[in-house]
């Protein structure tokens, strides 16, 4: 068979993965969003608010993501191995992991409130969003556990099942956001403190229930098996997922800073990042749940020993990957005002907005290369060195450059995601080329086995 046909046929089983990913981490997503879309009303002070907290949640939520990742990883390579009796330890174990990291999280994000003054942020935005940073910082701890039983049922080729608990909590936020930010009847009308307790009152219901589904469901069975905890698993499971972890503390680390650097452009040119950011980040889901769906199918055919699929596997999850970004690059620059004039009115953040836009969709283009790359590196558990590459990529060359770009080089705010594309650009070659020596006739039968 032809390599094309090989990768045309991988094709199917990635989107079948793919999808409910894409749309469980769009849900996640939209958490953010809609508090974007229905704080805009009051102002860029609110928007301007949630863009500073997402920036440094983002940090916590990304390393969260990224440590419990090796989840999927193992629980993938078991299900290949048609290992089904380790799951549940697995599970459980992952579930405790979860807790810890989760409120490691949010004790993690509260202490960084001290430092945000010293960072040179506007004052008059820190002085309305205490209680919003709060909520948002306990968040993290019912995002952590659902995240494990999301990584679960993918693995499990049961991806649906995680995204309707990730969609449950939009539906849930939605309402109460209204409710609490507008006021409705007896309720008092609380503006961005609404809102971030109807996000946090959302997630943790979500969680509740995804949990009652563990216990009750009798399809859930053979996933609850009677297991003990093991600190030694759990452990293990911690340092396989930690590089992926720092990973994306390097990469959203240099977004917050990138997002601080606007910040001393003012309060309009955050507005406008935030708006920016709310939509390209949700465009973003598609590469990032292809990276999650390729990790999975070479955990399990590596599981399975079934290595020759996993070059076809990678090229198939690259090529869908790119398109879309590409496309959305292309929407993104031609219409970025009208967007933008879809989630605020005010001219200003609009011109802001779309001059980000322009560029930010670009470095998008480069950044999907290196993760679907890592994701596949990911799926041989292969995570030091990609965890490397970022660092170098983001803070040692994106971030010097955006700086040179949007000050000396005049740019504005738009400069700071330009220092990026070339930097992303490069990480992606290195990367391709990491994978190509992974999976050569020399060392692809390394990779034989579970993790």
């Amino acid at each position: 068979m032809s390599p094309f046909h090989t990768i045309r046929r991988e094709a199917p089983a990635i989107l079948a993965l793919a999808v409910p990913i894409i749309a469980g981490l769009g849900a996640s997503t939209l958490l953010g969003v809609t508090d974007s879309i229905m704080l805009a009303p009051l102002g860029a002070l609110p928007l301007a608010a949630v863009g500073i907290t997402s920036a440094v949640a983002v940090i916590l939520y990304a390393a969260i993501y990224g440590l419990l990742s090796a989840m999927s990883v193992r629980i993938g390579t078991a299900h290949g191995a048609r290992r089904g009796r380790q799951i549940p330890a697995t599970l459980r174990n992952g579930l405790a992991l979860g807790w810890i990291v989760g409120l490691g999280g949010a004790v993690a994000m509260l202490a960084t409130w001290p430092l945000l003054p010293l960072l040179g942020q506007p004052p008059e935005v820190l002085a309305t969003m205490v209680p919003y940073w709060v909520s948002m910082s306990l968040m993290l701890i019912p995002f952590s556990v659902l995240t494990v039983f999301k990584a679960t049922f993918e693995a499990v080729d049961r991806p649906w099942l995680g995204t309707c608990f990730a969609l449950l909590a939009v539906l849930i936020n939605v309402p109460l956001n209204y409710a609490l930010i507008w006021g409705i009847g007896p309720l008092p009308m609380l503006g961005l403190t609404g809102a971030g307790i109807a996000s946090l009152a959302a997630e943790t219901l979500a969680l509740v229930l995804a949990w009652a589904y563990w216990q009750r469901a009798p399809s859930m069975r053979r996933l609850r098996l009677r297991r003990g905890l093991s600190a030694a698993e759990i452990a293990s499971v911690a340092r396989e997922g930690a590089p992926l972890g720092l990973m994306y503390i390097a990469e959203t680390g240099a977004m917050a800073v990138a997002t601080l650097m606007i910040g001393t452009f003012g309060a309009v040119a955050l507005a406008g990042n935030q708006v920016a950011m709310s939509v390209g980040g949700l465009l973003y889901m598609v590469p990032l749940g292809i990276a999650g769906a390729v990790a999975i199918r070479v955990a399990q055919e590596r599981g399975a020993g079934n290595l020759g699929s996993l070059r076809a596997i990678t090229w198939a999850a690259l090529g869908m990957g790119t398109v879309w970004l590409a496309g959305a690059a292309a929407v993104l620059g031609l219409f970025g005002a009208t967007i933008a004039g879809w989630i605020t009115g005010e001219p200003e953040v609009i011109a802001v907005a779309a001059t980000i836009f322009f560029v930010f969709a670009f470095s998008q283009v480069m950044d999907g290369v290196q993760s679907t790359m890592t994701g596949a590196l990911r799926g041989l558990s292969d995570t030091g060195f990609p965890a490397a590459v970022s660092l170098v990529a983001y803070w040692v060359l994106g971030l010097p450059l955006g700086w040179m770009l949007a000050h000396p080089g005049g740019m504005g705010p738009a400069g700071i995601w330009a220092g990026f594309v070339i930097a992303l650009g490069l990480a992606g070659l290195v990367l391709v080329w990491r994978f190509l020596r992974q999976t050569g006739p020399a060392r692809v039968g390394a990779t034989d086995g579970g993790p």
